[in-house]
């Protein structure tokens, strides 16, 4: 057996196949795709009935985009070589992944580069996933996928050359040659990246109709959400620990403070729910274990144990209290990205300034003697990601949305979008009389228009008489 694990003292040649860094980083790789699926559920257990299947199947039409545009040109915009003065990558050099397929070693140590290309790409189908929470129930599912597409190649992949592709955040570039900002797995990368790409989107498409007036706005299918946070925790050791890219000491640690920060994340955020509301939800506990996934996200091979627990306890505070601004402000953020993934990005960015632990990349964080040293970078990190995501997105969602219609009809969004997209329904169910029953898709469907035109006439009326003749969702 051919072993490329060194011996005390002995040189190996990077090129040389390690198995077994290739087949956790296999292990890693397909994990962190199982996160997509994952999110699918979360997401589908926090809409309505009649917009589960649309919400889930963007996660899945983003896997589809994006796995594509990654092959073709988006892997090389991120982590081709220097292109624009390290503004992104040179597409055409691996263009469809040409020259990749055989090499070893070129990204890390003994690794295939076509295992690097695909643990990337899992990274990039997840980040666009991921702002589809924050437009849920309202957006047409064409336009989505032209979307995915344009924004995983003009906002994604250039913040992954800058971050982690050697571009302006490396050490020749032009702002990383000043300052040397840390990113272990993906906190600005992909969770502030998206968080504030889906406060964007909203903004632009507006809110939906009912929003902070309609009881029926709600979770309906709790126990989906509880799977889907359940698959995010299990695929994220490959997200964390997988970004070592090695089978080593880091990696290890990385699982570790993963399992930590999520776990005291979750008793943070109940303890914020059981104080303010005198109830700790099952909704609460999944909401808080994403929260602390995402904050240790950034940090997690770069902090000690007592770290993880300290940003995952101060996440899952923090988020749960972020949750409640978009009712004072009015934004419809549907699922709360903006206040998970943007503020808990945000925070677990910003945590490296305190508990970052002293290596070769940094002098520590303050509480570890290295004064404020880390936490400039991280600032400035984050303040160019936020502003580059926040005015591409716009762009591109205003173009879409005012050239072929990004938002679905208001009659679609009320008889149900899943329906009127999708020409499916999640559950074989009819609403008749005010209960549940079977019924077949066509029904289901003509009971549907029935209630959208219901629903619309009801709108249409003074506000006594629509709420007194008001259909349930």
């Amino acid at each position: 057996m051919k072993f490329s694990v060194l011996a005390v003292g002995m040189a190996v040649d990077p090129q040389v196949l390690d198995p077994g860094s290739t087949a956790w980083m296999l292990t890693a790789s397909a994990l962190v795709l199982l996160m997509t699926p994952g999110l699918a559920f979360f997401y589908g257990g926090l809409v309505r009935m009649k917009s589960v299947l649309n919400i889930m199947m963007m996660s899945f039409g983003a896997m589809g985009v994006v796995a594509v545009v990654w092959a073709l040109w988006g892997y090389g915009l991120a982590f081709g070589p220097d292109a624009l003065g390290g503004f992104v990558g040179d597409p055409f050099t691996n263009f469809g992944l040409s020259g990749l397929t055989t090499s070893i070693g070129t990204k890390a140590p003994g690794l295939p580069d076509m295992i690097f290309v695909g643990f990337q790409a899992t990274f990039a189908i997840i980040t666009v996933a991921l702002i589809s929470g924050a437009v849920a129930e309202r957006v047409r599912f064409g336009p989505w996928l032209l979307f995915a597409a344009l924004w995983v190649t003009l906002v994604y992949a250039p913040i992954a050359h800058w971050v982690w592709g050697g571009g302006l955040f490396g050490p020749t570039g032009i702002i990383g040659s000043k300052i040397s900002a840390l990113d272990f797995a993906g906190g600005t990368v992909v969770h502030m990246n998206a968080g504030i790409a889906g406060l964007m989107l909203a903004v632009v498409l507006g809110k939906r109709l009912g929003f902070m007036k309609d009881p029926n706005i709600r979770p309906h299918n709790l126990p989906f959400v509880m799977l889907g946070a359940g698959l995010l925790w299990f695929g994220w050791f490959g997200f964390n620990a997988g970004s070592e890219l090695a089978a080593d000491a880091t990696a290890a640690l990385a699982w570790t403070n993963t399992l930590l920060a999520t776990s005291a994340a979750l008793l943070g955020w109940l303890l914020v729910e059981r104080l303010r509301d005198g109830h700790a939800t099952s909704l609460g506990a999944a909401s808080g274990a994403v929260a602390g996934l995402v904050a240790v996200t950034p940090a997690c091979g770069f902090i000690d144990p007592v770290g993880a627990i300290l940003i995952g306890t101060i996440a899952g505070v923090v988020c749960a209290l972020a949750v409640g601004l978009k009712f004072k402000i009015g934004l419809d953020d549907s699922l709360d990205v903006v206040a998970v993934h943007f503020v808990g990005g945000l925070w677990g960015t910003l945590a490296l300034g305190f508990f970052a632990l002293p290596s070769a990349k940094t002098a520590g964080g303050l509480f570890y003697g290295g004064g404020l040293s880390q936490f400039w970078p991280q600032i400035l990190t984050a303040l160019i990601v936020t502003a580059w995501s926040a005015a591409m997105t716009l762009l591109i969602g205003f173009a879409i949305h005012k050239s072929i219609g990004m938002r679905v009809s208001e009659a679609d969004e009320l008889s149900g979008i899943d329906v009127t997209e999708h020409a499916e329904t999640a559950y074989e169910l009819l609403m008749v009389g005010g209960s549940f029953h079977p019924g077949d898709p066509h029904a289901r469907a003509d009971a549907a228009q029935a209630g959208a035109e219901a629903q619309a006439e009801a709108h249409a009326q003074p506000e006594g008489e629509a709420a007194r003749g008001r259909v349930s969702s």
